[in-house]
């Protein structure tokens, strides 16, 4: 697990997207709330420079994160992050609170290693396809994983490797499996390449055009 990633936030008394839009506007702050843990929900205010900052390191979609409120510290992770559909303007942001003791179901990206060592890329000129890239578990927020590696050095020409596949950290469960068998979704997978097909012999080439019923020699 990486390290906590910390924000800072204000409470905030005003509500409704005119105040919203006057916020971001004006202000430069995204709206947000906190939510769970049995406590009631906050509305909170964040610096949008800072929050966009923080949106391009991976982790802070799937870690744990130190929200300051005012100077309290809460334990959150982020449910929910609303974007503008054609400006680099984020919306809102929810936070849900993490109890030490309580699992929580989170998505976690997949980190493919050793693609082009994979023995059916290596031996077998193989063609990697990629199924999933992330997937959602379940566990303790201590034991919650920055991302989980998928090895495909063992993958061979033609194989799959499926979610039951994946060597898990401690304490960690994929939501899916809990469901059964027909549950266990292909990951990623090496396809023998497609062959060329082959041009017959006598056959129009690329940019060539057969005229039909066009005659050799003198016209009439």
């Amino acid at each position: 697990m990486s390290e906590l990633v910390q924000l800072e936030a204000q409470t905030r008394d005003t509500h409704g997207k005119a105040q919203a839009r006057r916020m971001r506007r004006e202000d430069g702050r995204v709206p947000g709330v906190v939510y769970g843990a049995k406590k009631a929900p906050v509305s909170i205010s964040l610096p949008h420079n800072k929050v966009v900052k923080a949106l391009e390191h991976e982790s802070f979609y799937s870690q744990v994160l130190d929200l300051k409120i005012d100077g309290n510290t809460e334990k959150v992770v982020l449910k929910d992050l609303q974007r503008h559909p054609y400006k680099s303007v984020i919306l809102h942001m929810d936070f849900m609170r993490v109890d030490a003791n309580s699992k929580l179901t989170m998505t976690v990206p997949l980190h493919f290693i050793n693609e082009e060592a994979a023995v059916g890329v290596k031996q077998g000129g193989g063609v990697i396809s990629h199924n999933l890239t992330e997937v959602e578990v379940i566990c303790l927020p201590a034991d919650l994983p920055e991302y989980i590696e998928v090895d495909m050095a063992a993958i061979g020409l033609d194989q799959t490797l499926h979610l039951s596949d994946i060597q898990l950290p401690k304490g960690v469960e994929i939501v899916a499996l809990t469901h059964g068998d027909d549950h266990d979704y292909a990951v990623v997978g090496i396809s023998a390449p497609r062959a060329q097909e082959e041009i017959p012999d006598g056959a129009p080439q690329a940019g060539e055009t057969e005229v039909l019923g066009e005659k050799s020699g003198d016209g009439e």
